[in-house]
């Protein structure tokens, strides 16, 4: 056991323990969601700890033995070691003051243990006058969060582009397949199921690009600014240094903001990016809809495409088989939806030089990351992948609705095509057969005319 001490009074941690008062604290005050915070943005704050040592090394801010203690401190929980250790609830008062310190004083007390002290000697290495020398919880967090959207934003760029790339390949797979397309759940026009997955593939690219993009957004960060973007307490040399040494320690394309006052106090930046994912989700909520309107039945519905069959859908209904993943992906959806409002909500919500509500921005956006890095793939692996169509459904649909009546327009006339439509709904025939029992059109033409590239592609069909 040992005891640690602040002006707020004593605490007794058990020695076993590298996170110290302040993480009790805060372990206290916040047991509200019960989840730590998010392991990447822990690792992005390590991150940031370890650029600002390289820094105060370089200039000798520090003294040597306690710099490189701290750094090697870093590299080993970059490694994996002492995750266990970082305990506070992602949902804290503060601005993240309380993860900030539980990182602080982790390296701190592992960085003591390198060098032979004890754990909680804080005359010999601080949690805050060496690990966060220079720094503010102000610029630290809001750096971190930066980082950590990048790494888990690229993931998620590519598993997009992935679904794209799955779609159209279905796209092409399904060119020839004729079938009913619809406007408003009533028989539209002819489409082919290829046109179909052809216009999803396309939402889907636009997402790719925009999550692809934004992360340029996420770039410029605020570190040096300290307490409110002023950057006072941190010297010149630092300033300029710590943003060279993030780029090495990141790998990432980072850059100090014009103004650090700006990046400070607005999070216009996360609501940005969170609203994309929120238009992302928008795009696979409605491919997920889609999917399984036209996967239903087996024989009472449209039954126009298969999906691959996953699990026993009722405890009550033998044989029973539900569209599973398309509904997984819809509550994803959602949530991803009721994050961003969450996010919005909160960045509307800072006042003056700060916003105090970051760590709820900072856990809805990484969760929403997560959810979507997550579903996708197996939206892909274990449904899209494996669609197969009922091309005997898909024709007999066709043949029995009205949707070929379009075609014919140009042809015999809206009027008189407004005509065969009401006498087929009400005598159960088809299109066709009526038209050739009233000698309007032949069995050739009509061949040419509802011939699958005449009716889905631009021009009167049967004219050429």
């Amino acid at each position: 056991m040992r005891i640690e001490r602040d002006t707020h009074g004593e605490m007794t941690l058990d020695d076993p323990c590298y996170y110290g008062l302040q993480t009790a604290r805060a372990m206290e005050n916040f047991p509200i969601l019960r989840q730590p915070v998010h392991p990447v943005l822990i690792r992005a704050l390590v991150q940031v700890k370890k650029a600002a040592v390289l820094t105060n090394l370089q200039h000798s801010f520090i003294d040597p033995d306690i710099g490189r203690a701290i750094n090697q401190a870093c590299d080993e929980v970059l490694a994996g070691a002492l995750q266990d250790q970082f305990v506070v609830d992602a949902l804290q008062g503060g601005a993240g003051t309380s993860a900030n310190m539980n990182v602080n004083e982790v390296l701190a007390n592992r960085s003591l243990e390198i060098l032979g002290a004890a754990k909680g000697d804080y005359a010999r290495i601080h949690p805050i006058d060496h690990v966060n020398l220079f720094q503010s919880t102000n610029d630290v967090f809001p750096t971190a969060v930066r980082i950590a959207a990048i790494d888990r934003l690229k993931s998620v760029s590519e598993q997009f582009a992935r679904l794209q790339t799955a779609l159209q390949e279905k796209e092409q797979a399904f060119a020839t397949i004729l079938k009913v397309g619809r406007t408003q759940l009533q028989d539209a026009v002819p489409v082919t199921l290829g046109q179909e997955f052809g216009a999803w593939a396309q939402a889907i690219a636009r997402d790719r690009w925009r999550l692809y993009k934004v992360e340029e957004r996420l770039r410029q960060v605020n570190m040096g600014g300290t307490a409110v973007g002023t950057g006072i307490n941190a010297p010149r040399k630092y300033l300029f240094t710590m943003i060279d040494k993030l780029r090495e320690v990141t790998g990432l394309g980072l850059a100090r903001a014009e103004y650090l006052m700006d990046p400070t106090q607005n999070n216009d930046v996360f609501v940005e990016v969170s609203g994309l994912l929120k238009t992302a989700a928008v795009s696979l909520g409605k491919i997920a809809n889609d999917l399984r309107l036209l996967s239903s039945g087996p024989r009472a519905g449209f039954g126009e495409i298969r999906l691959p069959a996953l699990q026993s859908g009722s405890s009550i209904m033998p044989g029973k088989v539900n569209p599973v993943l398309p509904e997984a992906v819809n509550q994803v959806a959602y949530q991803v939806m009721a994050n961003d409002l969450a996010i919005t909500l909160a960045a509307q919500a800072g006042q003056l030089e700060l916003n105090a509500f970051l760590p709820l921005i900072a856990h809805n956006l990484l969760q929403m990351l997560d959810l979507l890095d997550h579903v996708v793939p197996l939206f892909i692996d274990k449904c899209i992948s494996g669609i197969v169509p009922d091309e005997a459904r898909c024709r007999e649909l066709l043949e029995r609705s009205m949707a070929i009546v379009t075609a014919l327009t140009g042809h015999i006339g809206y009027d008189q095509a407004a005509e065969i439509a009401a006498e087929c709904l009400a005598s159960g025939e088809t299109v066709r057969t009526r038209l050739i029992q009233r000698g309007l059109l032949t069995t050739e033409q009509l061949d040419k005319i509802l011939a699958p590239e005449a009716m889905t592609s631009p021009g009167i069909p049967g004219s050429k």
